[in-house]
């Protein structure tokens, strides 16, 4: 396995989930690699060599090959200048930048385009989680039963009341069959497909892999203490993970036929509407009374339900739109995964 370096400064971008087909994402896949290993790194110069020499150590003797692809996104420290030297150090390391930080969700999109195996793992570098649990991490997949792999966090774990209330409320929205749907991952190369192009929808890769018919469990992974640096979430992300939840909830229930929601809405309050007015017309004739908040409430039911209904038709044909946008999107990334390998 060779080393690659490579600068992905470009912006990608794109909306909506798509069902990978059988080959989506698998141009990429190298026979020389089975399992690829996707480091996001942001100011972690001081972790890359302990982590590296972790994973050299857990790879060793193993039957399974595996290579990991570091991405570099946006590092202010030297990050990148530890990472080309590593690659000198270690074979299977893969070198990936940002010019500029971009997140997670896009270091492990730019990671997967530049990965070879047909196994994908997140993995964080601050070796909160150690490199020896990988292989555990994959072998429900190698074994064939499981598309994709959580880890359980065990240990503690200082935001653990923040991320107990948000696999609650996963679970309560998604109805997904697992505990903890933020932590390490594994999951099959396919599975990339299927996810949007939108910042921080990372988190909810499980939800979206069950909703797209894949089989998805989860293993105890050790959790640890930071070897160093801090960590680079604070307790604002929490309004922003609560945003995200509901728009995927949205996006996975209505995202592909809009017309469900806000037509039947702007139907139903225009129904309303209608037969208020009826009603009114009725008291007006027959009792000789008019009623000023009646009116205001035919008005207001009528004309927004109206808008409702032309907002679903609206929607409706910009979901089609969608659609041929993520086939050409799918296409733009067999030729990039074509390209890397």
């Amino acid at each position: 396995m060779g080393t690659t370096t490579q600068d992905t400064s470009a912006t990608e971008s794109g909306i909506g989930t798509t069902r990978a087909l059988p080959m989506a994402g698998r141009r990429g896949a190298d026979s020389s690699v089975d399992v690829s290993v996707l480091v996001p790194a942001k100011d972690e110069a001081e972790n890359l060599p302990l982590f590296m020499e972790q994973a050299a150590a857990a790879f060793a003797g193993s039957r399974i090959r595996y290579e990991v692809v570091v991405v570099d996104d946006g590092s202010k420290d030297d990050t990148w200048a530890v990472l080309q030297r590593l690659q000198e150090q270690y074979p299977f390391l893969r070198a990936v930048r940002h010019r500029t930080q971009r997140g997670i969700a896009d270091g492990l999109r730019t990671g997967w385009l530049n990965s070879r195996g047909e196994i994908l793992v997140f993995y964080p570098a601050d070796l909160q989680f150690k490199p020896e649990d990988i292989p555990r991490l994959v072998a429900p997949i190698l074994a064939n039963t499981a598309d994709m792999v959580t880890g359980f966090k065990e240990g503690k774990y200082e935001k653990a009341f923040v991320s107990g209330i948000y696999n609650w409320l996963s679970r309560s929205l998604f109805d997904v069959p697992v505990k903890d749907l933020n932590s390490v991952k594994a999951y099959r190369r396919e599975i990339m497909s299927a996810l949007p192009i939108r910042p921080d929808w990372h988190r909810y890769m499980i939800v979206i892999a069950h909703f797209e018919g894949f089989s998805v469990t989860e293993i105890p992974v050790p959790l640890y203490a930071r070897h160093a640096g801090k960590s680079k979430f604070g307790i604002g992300r929490i309004p922003v993970g609560v945003i995200d939840m509901l728009s995927v909830w949205f996006e996975l229930r209505f995202g592909r036929k809009p017309l469900l929601f806000f037509g039947l809405l702007g139907a139903a309050l225009f129904a309303i509407g209608v037969l208020t007015g009826l009603i009114a017309i009725g008291i007006r004739i027959f009792a000789g009374v008019g009623f000023r908040p009646m009116l205001n409430l035919i008005e207001t039911c009528v004309i927004v339900g109206s808008v409702l209904f032309v907002g679903g038709f609206v929607a409706e044909m910009i979901a089609v739109q969608r659609a041929e946008l993520r086939e050409i999107r799918r296409e733009l990334d067999e030729r990039r995964i074509s390209d890397v390998s």
